[in-house]
């Protein structure tokens, strides 16, 4: 077992501030790439701690930091450091035989990346795991608007772990008015959803568990697991949010599902799709209306909230599609390298959230945002 071969020196990465090495030559340094950041979320007990464990103690050649909440009883990781930031910020680091880095944290995670960052030097990924009832909608979009972090990291997706057994139950628990139910909502902002533990259900169960997790979210990819045993490449680099990545999106964007209500009857996927350019400063304008200002209602007069918001737009002026990425209240609008091919050009948008009406959204969508001259 690689956990009783013998430590070599030259194994463990030195855990020094960088500014107290040996000084090297002066050279122009080219820009280091960005770090992918890889959220991963999932209710207590889904067996998050196991994956990541899982990931760091793989034979992977990658030197992963991964930023744990709080590390779990009987974690299988190597040895510790205590590192106190200016008495104000608490963190322990664990420091793996394969190059790995562990650290854990009572904050967001943000302030321990950047510690990260200037003080670890750079890694290949960072894993963040948020606690089970954490939105990580909300930490996701925290990358957006901390830009001193932008140049050096990126969120390359979010992957939530649901619990083939206890996953149902989670869902159907009923939240006081105008909550909604975390587990639900984790599946919602997912990129990837890995259904663990499928030893312990039978085929019809682990059918329910599927089709729930399919009614919530109509584009996220499901991975199932036992005991969090995954292959890397599918959990690590996915690009969600890489608007290189473009024409992977639009093609996602077409097979996407329009769900109906399952368990959690209010959270479900719409999409629709729209020919001719639009107004950038309409779509603008209709975005904040639907995430910040909540104007638009169902047809029983329900708020929609939207948690997750994705599409492939055209603007007039430009020849390149547009990509469009919303979490949370957060959202962006990038040029993309690929070029319109389409004609006339047909935008498509995705919308998973809460109290969503397909009808209301077109209908506005259509008598605001899309230009006069090029609507059918």
């Amino acid at each position: 077992m690689d956990g009783m071969r013998m430590e070599e020196e030259d194994d463990c990465p030195e855990l020094v501030p960088i500014d107290s090495q040996p000084a090297a030559p002066a050279a122009p340094a080219a820009p280091a790439a960005p770090i992918p950041v890889t959220i991963i979320t999932g209710y207590l007990g889904a067996g998050k701690t196991t994956l990541l464990n899982y990931i760091l103690t793989e034979q992977h050649n990658k030197r992963i930091a991964v930023i744990l909440n709080e590390f779990g009883e009987g974690s299988a990781l190597e040895k510790s450091l205590a590192v106190s930031q200016s008495g104000e910020l608490y963190e322990e680091w664990l420091e793996l035989r394969n190059g790995c880095l562990c650290c854990s944290v009572k904050d967001n995670g943000l302030k321990a990346i950047e510690n990260l960052m200037e003080k670890k030097g750079k890694f290949d990924y960072i894993l963040l795991e948020t606690t089970g009832l954490a939105d990580p909608g909300a930490v996701a979009s925290m990358f957006w608007v901390d830009a001193e972090l932008g140049s050096d990291i990126y969120l390359d997706g979010i992957v939530t772990v649901i619990d083939a057994k206890y996953g149902l139950q989670q869902l159907a628990e009923e939240k006081a008015d105008g909550l909604v139910n975390e587990a639900a909502r984790q599946i919602a902002v997912a990129d990837l959803t890995i259904i663990n533990k499928t030893d312990l259900v039978n085929e019809e169960e682990l059918n329910q568990v599927r089709d729930t997790v399919r009614s919530i979210n109509g584009l996220v990819k499901i991975l199932e697991t036992q005991r969090s045993k995954v292959d890397l490449s599918e959990v690590l680099d996915l690009h969600s949010f890489d608007c290189e990545n473009g024409s992977n999106l639009a093609e996602k964007l077409q097979l996407a599902n329009p769900t109906r209500p399952h368990l959690d009857k209010s959270i479900l996927t719409v999409t629709f799709e729209a020919s001719g350019d639009l107004s950038e400063d309409a779509l603008n304008s209709f975005i904040q209306d639907l995430l910040w200002e909540k104007m638009f209602c169902n047809k029983e007069g329900k708020p929609m909230t939207v948690i997750r918001l994705k599409g492939i737009v055209s603007f007039a002026e430009k020849a390149h599609q547009v990509m469009l990425q919303g979490v949370h209240e957060l959202y962006e609008l990038n040029e993309t390298p690929q070029l319109w091919e389409e004609n006339p050009r047909v935008n498509r948008l995705v919308f998973i959230g809460r109290n969503l009406e397909k009808d209301v959204l077109q209908e506005k969508f259509m008598s605001s945002v899309v230009l006069d001259t090029q609507r059918n």
